[in-house]
């Protein structure tokens, strides 16, 4: 078999994997999150019905107002799912315009410095914009809430035989978790990729992902 035709039969591989995984992590989501809210929002909506019929108004309100509450937490709860199935900025407007307003944003809302080199992006498929975004929203996202740093600095190159690599290394001193980066290899596995994470003591974070050039490129 062919180099070629081995890698695009273990990148199908790769990729029905991803689904699979994604699919399970969806369906545990919606099951211990908004089903599990929405079941407790049905029970308070029978108790502030009793109170209702039973003349205690005060009751009654009190339990609608909780149920207001958990009910607008689901509904963020499913935008934010909604929005990692298909970021809606990414489509409307492609990949270095998403980025450089998720930098901006964050930036001013956490007074951090983002440099963004994203130069070659136009080299890459749309399933690695895709990946790539949910990817770097991720890891900036996780820095500013850790530290935050003072400075990101995001860097998408290309590699001698075709590879990409995308450099996320910031100078915040907070301790990551581990569970944070473990999102990260599953998203960059969709797409054959890897992670690595280099966190010398006090000099900050630096997250490396690698995906190859028959998986990323046009």
């Amino acid at each position: 078999m062919a180099a070629g035709e081995a890698g695009d039969r273990l990148l199908r591989e790769r990729l029905i994997e991803a689904e699979q995984d994604e699919r399970r992590r969806i369906a545990v989501f919606l099951h211990d999150g908004p089903v599990q809210s929405l079941a407790g929002i049905a029970l308070m909506l029978d108790a502030a019905l009793d109170a209702v019929r039973n003349a205690r108004q005060a009751e009654a309100e009190r339990i609608l107002s909780s149920a207001l509450d958990r009910h607008r937490q689901t509904i963020r709860a499913l935008r934010d799912l909604s929005f990692d199935l298909e970021p809606v900025v990414l489509r409307d407007q492609g990949f270095v315009p998403a980025v450089l307003a998720l930098a901006e944003q964050l930036g001013m809302a956490h007074d951090v410095r983002i440099d963004l080199d994203l130069a070659v992006a136009t080299e890459l498929t749309e399933k690695a914009h895709i990946a790539l975004y949910q990817i770097l929203r991720e890891a900036l996202e996780h820095a500013v809430r850790r530290g935050p740093p003072t400075r990101v600095r995001v860097t998408l190159a290309l590699g001698t035989a075709g590879d990409v690599e995308v450099t996320v290394a910031d100078d915040g001193a907070e301790e990551r978790r581990r569970g944070h980066f473990a999102s990260l290899e599953e998203r960059a596995r969709a797409l054959s990729g890897r992670v690595s994470v280099d966190r010398p003591e006090g000099a900050g974070t630096t997250i490396v992902v690698w995906l190859p050039a028959y998986a990323a490129r046009r």
